[in-house]
């Protein structure tokens, strides 16, 4: 079986319509389930019947196509010098075959967002800057040939696989180079030196313009910092809600627009949820630095108050927050049924409160859960067995593919109530009018359940530890 069948099953005929279910076989169904061997599984198309005439469930899930919530950025992956490593020790074909799955609109799961890091992290080989000549305050020895021999043909195939029209790439820095810290270290937290603040933000703007004239990559956006509360053992970069605020508002900003860079989207933030009402408002609060930003990033390390993110919403409606990374860390129980669970549940309770997008960690690790110059090993949907030259695709890549695929940039979320209460389900509409509802079942028992829309309805039993994606075609 190819992987375009996997993925895919039967084609479908889509028009500009609005979705009709008062006759049978307008939905289809994929299923992913732990027990029954199905991975992205098309199943035979469910019975429509009419709302209120089918028997009685555990719970009706009703979706409102008429309740239209944030739009949808897209689904992506994280480019790191180590996924770039682990990937080129395979054959050139093999390797393909990896980036294909994830990001080919046809073949793969859909990727269009990919985010990498400006200077090394802990998912490097090693510790490394682009400009590491102490005080060199006008860049003049900046270079992107750091990135050059295992992360920039990453990059370029990732995007030649999406579709350079499409594919839409993110970069953070996850510390400024020594010479410009307090700590004179890369890794071990310190901060930024006021002296070479204006050079920092230079140096942004130098990645953005030699990305674009040496490379040929267009930037999408820049996170300000990576997890700037984290004081950790790897390369690492401390900002008070304040510091950030005022380097936004009097550096950063400035330099991007100066250079005609304003169209590239800044995202302050980036770090856990539990604190990011704190940096919303000092940021979003200041009007001037709010000029500056497009929105928030957002990561899952902390908390479970999902909820944080529509209190924000509410504040600041027009500012989007987007995820930005999340991984279950430590190397332990890589590619197991629960790490592929967590993804959804994340994924759902982010999208039920106005989370626009979700860019992963690391898109392929290998046995151990690295490399990694720190030995922070994580899971990751890929694992390459660099002995063996084994690829195997875990139960987190099928849960995350149950979103990306199906859901297109550019969809909206849209209201659901979720009605069978060992569900949890998110829904959203398609630029093309086709409605996609995502059902999650993290008991171990089979769940019946009711999916009404508009005048149909049809009744479902979700197996035990298994994802469903409902697509009604326009």
């Amino acid at each position: 079986m190819s992987f375009r069948t996997l993925i895919l099953g039967a084609s479908c005929v889509v028009s500009l319509a609005m979705p009709r279910l008062d006759a049978a076989g307008v939905w289809s169904v994929h299923e992913t389930a732990r027990d029954n061997g199905h991975r992205l599984a098309r199943l035979p198309a469910p019975t429509v019947v009419a709302a209120g005439t089918g028997a009685t469930k555990e719970g009706v899930i009703v979706v409102d196509p008429t309740q239209l919530r944030q739009e949808m950025v897209g689904f992506g992956g994280a480019l790191t010098e180590s996924s770039a490593w682990v990937l080129a020790q395979l054959d050139p074909e093999a390797r393909m075959d990896v980036i294909r799955r994830y990001f080919d609109p046809v073949e793969g799961i859909g990727y269009t967002l990919a985010r990498t890091h400006i200077n090394s992290c802990d998912f490097s080989l090693d510790l490394w800057a682009l400009d590491e000549v102490p005080g060199d305050y006008d860049l003049h020895h900046f270079t992107l040939e750091p990135m050059r021999r295992w992360l920039m043909p990453l990059i370029h195939d990732a995007r030649r696989v999406a579709g350079e029209d499409v594919f839409r790439l993110l970069a953070s820095p996850w510390s400024p180079p020594a010479w410009m810290k307090t700590n004179f270290r890369m890794d071990d937290g310190g901060y930024l030196r006021r002296e070479y603040a204006p050079s920092w933000a230079a140096y942004y703007v130098r990645f953005v313009e030699a990305m674009r004239d040496e490379e040929g990559i267009p930037m999408w956006g820049l996170t300000v910092q990576n997890e700037p509360e984290a004081h950790q053992t790897w390369e690492s970069c401390l900002y008070t809600p304040e510091h950030e605020r005022d380097f936004v508002r009097d550096l950063l900003g400035p330099a991007l627009h100066a250079a005609g860079l304003q169209d590239v989207k800044l995202l302050g933030w980036d770090h856990n949820r539990d604190r990011l009402e704190a940096r919303a408002d000092a940021m979003l609060g200041d009007a001037r630095t709010a000029d500056y930003l497009w929105g928030l990033g957002l990561h899952w390390y902390v908390s479970d108050d999902f909820a944080a993110s529509s209190r924000v919403q509410a504040r600041f409606p027009d500012k989007p927050i987007l995820f930005t990374e999340g991984c279950f860390e430590g190397g332990d129980a890589i590619g197991s049924w629960e790490h592929g669970e967590g993804y959804a549940h994340n994924m759902i309770g982010d999208f039920r409160n106005w989370v626009c997008g979700y860019i992963d960690w690391n898109i392929v690790l290998d046995q151990r859960g690295g490399p990694n110059h720190v030995g922070n090993f994580c899971d990751a949907p890929v694992i390459v067995d660099t002995r063996t030259k084994e690829v195997r695709y875990g139960p987190s890549f099928h849960y995350i593919a149950h979103f990306s695929r199906f859901v297109k940039p550019g969809a909206r979320r849209i209201e659901s109530a979720e009605g069978a209460s060992r569900l949890e389900s998110v829904a959203f509409k398609n630029p093309d009018g086709s409605i996609v509802v995502v059902v999650l079942n993290r008991t171990d028992e089979s769940v019946p359940f009711t999916l009404r829309l508009g005048a149909g309805e049809i009744e479902e039993a979700m197996p035990a530890r298994a994802i469903r994606t409902y697509i009604a075609d326009a």
